[in-house]
């Protein structure tokens, strides 16, 4: 199983990184993130929930007729995020909230958008069951994720270090993506995987 975080270390750990945190976007970028970012937060529409938002990386690939609420655990990453957000002339609403227990009624988003998360929430079935609640029956849930490579070398690689990586921001790198999506009940109807199988892009309804 590894080592595991509760809710509280795992806002205590971003809000201490927060400052440093877009300094891993260049990294991602190398790795193809933004690429997949921009591809799968674009098919968003209507009115939209981002889950964990962090500091806004996905904003500008939003389609501008989006009415997009932006919720995350850390204080400290929504100041910048709304820093973010006002620099590119975006109107989002920000609230702090756990990713599992949005307080937000049943069926209200028309889509859910969720990147680079699944690896961090302590209960990532709980999160995903959350998401599903408050998006419409038709709505669609929206996420890129990185889990267990489907290399050999590479999966072993991540099981032998999770939990050395986990202990900076409490990111489980050897997580299932769509089997998590699977269990939290919810059916994928698009999937794509790149980069040595680590990266998920994962539609699901």
């Amino acid at each position: 199983m590894g080592t595991e975080y509760t809710t509280t270390e795992i806002k205590q750990k971003y809000d201490d990184s927060a400052s440093r945190y877009a300094f891993t976007e260049p990294v991602q970028e190398l790795l193809g993130v933004k690429r997949l970012r921009r591809r799968l937060v674009g098919q968003a529409s209507g009115r939209v929930l981002e889950v964990a938002c962090g500091t806004g990386a996905n904003f500008p690939y939003y389609p501008p007729d989006c009415e997009i609420t932006a919720v995350d655990l850390s204080s400290e990453m929504i100041d910048i995020a709304k820093q973010r957000a006002e620099k590119q002339g975006l109107d989002i609403e920000f609230r702090r909230m756990d990713a599992e227990a949005l307080a937000f009624p049943d069926d209200r988003f028309d889509t859910v958008v969720s990147t680079l998360t699944l690896c961090t929430f302590p209960d990532p079935v709980g999160a995903l069951r959350e998401m599903q609640r408050v998006m419409k029956p038709d709505g669609r849930i929206l996420l890129v994720e990185h889990g267990r490579s489907d290399n050999r070398l590479v999966a072993w690689f991540q099981d032998v270090r999770a939990d050395a990586h986990a202990q900076q921001l409490g990111c489980h790198w050897n997580r299932e993506p769509l089997e998590l999506v699977t269990e939290g009940g919810l059916s994928p109807v698009a999937t794509r995987r790149t980069f040595l199988g680590i990266f998920h892009e994962i539609e699901a309804k």
